[in-house]
């Protein structure tokens, strides 16, 4: 048994994606997140997960999480929100992100076929030095509780804080977290068939890829 767990917030202009503006209006900025929601679901969605949830900051839910539990996001900062849903799963558990919409299912494939019993977790960090995925055996939200977010070190403390605890942790790709407009573009060439990089082509012209070097 293996719980999925994508956590996101509502996709309203404001709420969202808001270092894309500018360039993109807030209205489309959050049109980009929703895409960005969309492609994470459907990466997961291929998974063999026996439960499937969506902790959801929010009133209106994706239609794309048709089927999905929704579990409200209590108050509070992001580590007491990301505790709290740790705390409400027993049995392994998969959180992921709705910021890098070029996961795929094969990227996560191994959490469900290499889990083997020498390995307590699964992290993924994210290249602004945050992580995208997290996945617990035996799931707590005290292994999260304190770790400072939204910090260039914050994938580093909290592997710090899983390694310390003597959890033997497998790693999971490095993935670009959407926070800019260059980031965007990147995520866009690296899944050019998404509903993300659909979204963004109609929105401006893509950035020449030498900008990226």
């Amino acid at each position: 048994m293996t719980t999925i767990v994508v956590i996101a917030k509502e996709c309203l202009p404001g709420r969202v994606k808001t270092r894309l503006h500018p360039p993109l209006s807030l209205e489309q900025a959050a049109d980009l997140a929703a895409a960005s929601l969309d492609d994470t679901l459907a990466a997961v969605a291929a998974l063999p997960a026996t439960r499937r949830i969506l902790a959801f900051d929010g009133v209106i839910a994706p239609n794309a999480a048709a089927g999905y539990e929704i579990l409200p996001q209590v108050e509070g900062t992001l580590d007491l929100r990301l505790a709290a849903v740790f705390d409400a799963c027993e049995g392994p558990m998969l959180l992921v992100g709705m910021d890098t919409p070029q996961v795929t299912s094969a990227l996560l494939e191994p959490v469900f076929t290499d889990w083997t019993d020498d390995v307590d977790a699964w992290f993924g960090f994210a290249n602004d030095g945050g992580f995208w995925a997290l996945a617990l055996n035996d799931p707590t939200g005290d292994l999260i509780r304190g770790v400072p977010m939204s910090r260039d070190d914050t994938g580093a403390v909290q592997l710090k804080r899983l390694t310390d605890a003597g959890l033997r942790v497998n790693l999971l790709p490095t993935l670009t977290d959407v926070d800019t407009i260059e980031d965007a573009h990147r995520v866009a060439g690296i899944a050019p068939t998404g509903r993300f990089a659909a979204a963004l082509a109609a929105m401006m012209p893509p950035i020449p890829t030498d900008n990226f070097r």
